[in-house]
């Protein structure tokens, strides 16, 4: 060997002609494949602003424009349902079905009450009576105390001495019809046309007693 040649190490040696003649390809290729991809989103973006119009923000104004037309609908069924439909034509003076048949429920009520009262305690009508004619509760000891002299509080009873008939006595007995035609047999009859001789003559029932007190009869 010849001392004037020069010894290059095998490790910085050049490299070979074949790898430097792939490297420019490969990098082209990938220059070119991170294109394509560059243009296939920007043609996605593109087509995505097409079909939505301005693009994100059309789709979130788009989606609380319809949130928006619900909640109006909703509210607007709402109303329709709280709110009865008035029309002009409708009668004004149409009666309230609930209310009519409260009344109804009322009036039947106040009918069995009445009936239920012309079979009850005659004393207990009159206590019921007595408001009726304005007298207090007080009066009742001194009612008690003349009909019981005078009838025993019996619907029938008859006077043969003097005709006097029922729990008042009127005298005579058909002088009740001017309270009812069952006043031969009706205790709330006898006792309402009672109650209006006593308070026409003296009074109150205990202005009666005390005078049939006096005198032994009223």
């Amino acid at each position: 060997m010849s001392k004037h040649v020069k010894h290059v190490p095998k490790h910085r040696s050049a490299p070979p002609r074949h790898t430097l003649a792939k490297a420019p390809r490969k990098a082209l290729r990938t220059t070119v494949l991170v294109s394509s991809v560059a243009v296939a989103a920007t043609g996605a973006a593109i087509a995505g602003g097409l079909v939505s119009g301005d693009g994100p923000a059309s789709v979130t104004n788009a989606a609380a424009d319809a949130e928006t037309d619900a909640s109006q609908r909703a509210a607007a069924a709402d109303v329709g349902a709280r709110e009865p439909v008035v029309s002009r034509s409708d009668p004004r003076d149409r009666p309230d079905p609930a209310k009519a048949a409260a009344l109804r429920a009322d009036s039947g009520e106040a009918m069995i009450r009445t009936e239920n009262l012309s079979v009850a305690d005659p004393r207990d009508i009159a206590r019921a009576l007595l408001d009726e004619f304005g007298f207090g509760q007080d009066q009742f000891g001194c009612l008690d105390s003349l009909y019981s002299r005078e009838s025993g509080w019996r619907v029938d009873a008859n006077n043969p001495y003097s005709s006097a008939y029922g729990i008042p006595q009127a005298l005579p007995g058909s002088k009740m019809a001017s309270a009812g035609p069952d006043w031969e047999t009706n205790p709330v009859t006898q006792i309402r046309w009672g109650l209006g001789y006593i308070q026409d003559r003296y009074g109150s029932p205990c202005g009666a007693w005390a005078h049939s007190e006096s005198s032994g009869w009223y």
